[in-house]
């Protein structure tokens, strides 16, 4: 258990940091899961529609160090190739 002023001052900034760093990557899933949804419904447009609103929320992640940019990099690249495959 954290003993000195700073310790004990870290840990409450490290909970604050964790419920927001939670809740951006749990925007990033569901951002991701609908692609996903329009990817298997076949739905080109919505795909391409909902690739456009994940791609900022993923770099957004990156920037906010949630994820990786070459993670981030990965998924969107191969994402996009999977709409773009779609007829």
């Amino acid at each position: 258990m954290a003993n000195s002023p700073q310790a004990k001052k870290r840990a409450r900034q490290i909970e604050r940091r964790t419920e927001v760093n939670k809740a951006r990557r749990s925007r990033i899933k569901t951002h991701l899961r609908k692609v996903e949804e329009a990817i298997t419904g076949g739905d080109k447009v919505v795909a391409a529609a909902a690739l456009k609103d994940v791609q900022p929320e993923m770099m957004r992640g990156v920037t906010k160090g949630v994820l990786h940019k070459n993670t981030a990099s990965r998924k969107i690249s191969r994402l996009a190739a999977r709409v773009k495959a779609l007829v």
